[in-house]
């Protein structure tokens, strides 16, 4: 007997390399810029980082491989810490005592729902974030 299960609403990041990953999210709330992270993210697996009906229609997403030290990343500045955070604002990270990191801006169209897909580089030997997709 299959269940069906109602489709769920979030912010997803899947983890399709074999290695362990660090994900932050940057998004804008209502009192402003919020960056938040560290998600660990086994190989071969999914996380959900932002849980329910999506809020903004942009979010930001940078990754680190824990273990070969490549990273998906974009030109958007935000803030992240070395252990779990949660930042207010993006501007001063550095004089803030956080570092400074570029984010890849996803443009989610006001869906309800989002996946990422982090995927390894082949040709180049970095690697390299695949385009967000409606999960819906």
């Amino acid at each position: 007997m299959v269940i069906a299960s109602p489709a769920r609403a979030d912010f997803r990041v899947c983890n399709a390399t074999q290695n362990l990953v660090g994900v932050g999210i940057g998004y804008r709330a209502k009192a402003g810029w919020i960056t938040e992270g560290w998600w660990h993210i086994e190989g071969s697996s999914c996380k959900t980082l932002i849980e329910g009906p999506l809020s903004s229609r942009f979010y930001y997403l940078y990754a680190e491989d824990a273990e070969r030290g490549g990273r998906w990343d974009g030109p958007i500045n935000m803030c992240v810490a070395e252990k779990e955070f949660k930042i207010a604002g993006v501007t001063d990270c550095v004089a803030r005592g956080f570092q400074r990191a570029g984010f890849q801006e996803y443009d989610t169209g006001e869906q309800a729902s989002w996946m990422v897909q982090l995927t390894d580089e082949s040709t180049t030997g970095g690697a390299s974030a695949a385009p967000g997709t409606n999960s819906q």
